[in-house]
């Protein structure tokens, strides 16, 4: 039966505000070209907000009945998701016995020579890359040594299909980046490069919020994933851990 494929509900998280998120800010209020870090993308922590975030999320989950709460968390295996998934766990989002999976396939897109680089500066650098960027769009476009988001799409695909594998029927939250929150919506709802794009273009993915689906077995033939709140951040207002915007290259 083509329902045993999905979860029973599904929670997409973008990590907390991450140190990378306000070194980027503070490179554009500036009009640098690179961001002030030191430490490779995947070691980079959550911000005092960003745990601020992190615990609200668990709070806010706390208060549900245990079975609207995840019994398995996947996550990215870079350290502000997994710090995400670990205090909102410890914050009682979850049991205390929940698993923490890491993933890699969740991991940040590549931006490969792109990294650590404002959109100022991979014009004055990579004025090619910008050029090809243009004419290919974001959805296409692979920077040497990284990702289009076609690759991001690729490796999701297969999240998916070991979700359907070992997590069908359950509550399953995943913790990744802002890239991987729009392409799973993609994958989920089958949208097309125009319209994921435009919901791109409305707005950024906000650090801390939720992205829910829940399974509908009056969807399509066999049943399916129903969005059922997207970008939601009324944990955070509740908590005045006020949502941020996404702060860009590193997300």
């Amino acid at each position: 039966m083509m329902a045993a494929r999905w979860p029973r509900t599904l929670w997409i998280v973008r990590h907390g505000e991450s140190a990378g998120n306000l070194a980027r800010d503070a490179a554009l209020a500036e009009g640098a070209q690179r961001i002030a870090l030191s430490t490779r993308d995947v070691d980079i922590p959550l911000s005092e907000r960003g745990e601020d975030q992190a615990k609200a999320l668990g709070k806010a989950f706390a208060g549900r009945a245990s079975d609207e709460r995840p019994q398995v968390i996947l996550s990215s295996p870079y350290d502000r998701a997994r710090a995400t998934a670990t205090l909102f766990r410890s914050s009682g989002g979850a049991a205390a016995d929940t698993p923490i999976c890491v993933d890699e396939r969740l991991r940040e897109k590549e931006f490969g020579v792109l990294d650590g680089l404002t959109v100022a500066g991979v014009a004055a650098i990579y004025p090619e890359q910008a050029e090809f960027r243009r004419l290919l769009g974001k959805f296409y476009h692979r920077p040497p040594g990284g990702e289009s988001w076609c690759d991001v799409i690729f490796r999701l695909r297969s999240v998916m299909d070991t979700i359907a594998l070992h997590h069908a029927g359950q509550r399953v939250m995943i913790v990744a980046h802002q890239v991987v929150v729009l392409c799973l919506r993609y994958i989920i709802e089958n949208l097309s490069e125009e319209r994921i794009l435009a919901i791109d273009r409305e707005g950024d993915v906000a650090n801390g919020s939720v992205t829910e689906y829940r399974f509908d077995p009056a969807t399509g033939q066999e049943g399916g994933m129903v969005l059922t709140g997207y970008n939601i951040v009324s944990h955070l207002v509740k908590a005045t851990a006020e949502p941020d915007r996404a702060a860009g290259v590193r997300g």
